[in-house]
């Protein structure tokens, strides 16, 4: 696990200004200095772990049908920027390997949400882990998931991957329930700051991470609980000077 200062992951890129989940918006991330890249993965037909948050593609496309549904190559032929705006009319929707081979020579870590909480896509764990594996990335990516059934089936696969449980609710026991599912991170809704799980978390020494987080108000509650890092969908707001900066500030006041 890596964490100094907290971490600041933009939330399916810079997703406040460009598509979600496209190539323009993790560049864009980049350049606003976030730490690293939350994205979601479904499974194509043709078993491709391709980066696109819903189980349909209306939403973020000009087209319609879930992801399952088409091959990859058949993706390729609809719009995934548009709807944003229209000088973003060339995004395609990106295959997790594409990622990969872009975020490979860069100083960035990659958070890879496994979307199987509606949709079980069989094999779906040893797919991600062997791309993972094959470009060696193993000590850059955290897996999150609300499902703790392919957070307990990516542990069996790798013993020290990082593991991160999503949560918008708060867990009694949170220590039982990450060592059943194998995770080593919680990854918590921003409302969960202020409930004793946070508290317990910080008794036991067990790191976390919020979302989403797009105040600087919020930011520094963040801090203040000793929260590895935030997951925003405006890297821009925390750049790595006003992250040392509000860090600076905090121990200040201590």
């Amino acid at each position: 696990m890596f964490f100094a200062v907290t971490q600041i992951i933009a939330h399916r890129g810079a997703s406040k200004f460009a598509p979600e989940n496209t190539l323009a918006a993790f560049q864009l991330a980049e350049k606003m200095g976030a730490d690293g890249i939350e994205l979601d993965i479904h499974l194509t037909k043709d078993q491709i772990p391709v980066i696109i948050h819903d189980t349909d593609i209306k939403r973020t496309t000009n087209g319609r049908g879930f992801v399952q549904k088409f091959t990859y190559k058949e993706l390729q032929q609809y719009d995934a920027g548009s709807w944003f705006s229209e000088r973003f009319s060339d995004e395609r929707i990106l295959s997790l390997e594409e990622f990969f081979a872009w975020i490979l020579p860069k100083d960035l870590f990659v958070n890879i949400e496994m979307k199987t909480k509606v949709i079980r896509y069989p094999n779906i764990e040893k797919i991600v882990f062997q791309l993972i594996r094959e470009y060696g990335l193993e000590n850059r990516v955290i897996i999150s998931s609300f499902n703790p059934h392919t957070l307990y089936r990516m542990r069996e696969l790798h013993p020290n991957i990082e593991l991160a449980l999503l949560s918008k609710v708060a867990f009694r026991n949170i220590q039982q329930y990450l060592a059943d599912t194998g995770a080593n991170v919680m990854h918590i809704k921003s409302r969960l700051l202020s409930s004793r799980m946070v508290r317990a978390m910080n008794h036991h020494d067990i790191p976390f991470r919020v979302y989403t987080v797009n105040r600087k108000s919020t930011f520094k509650q963040c801090v203040d609980k000793n929260a590895a890092g935030i997951i925003t969908d405006r890297p821009d707001l925390f750049s790595m000077n006003e992250t040392v900066h509000q860090n600076e500030q905090h121990l200040d006041e201590l």
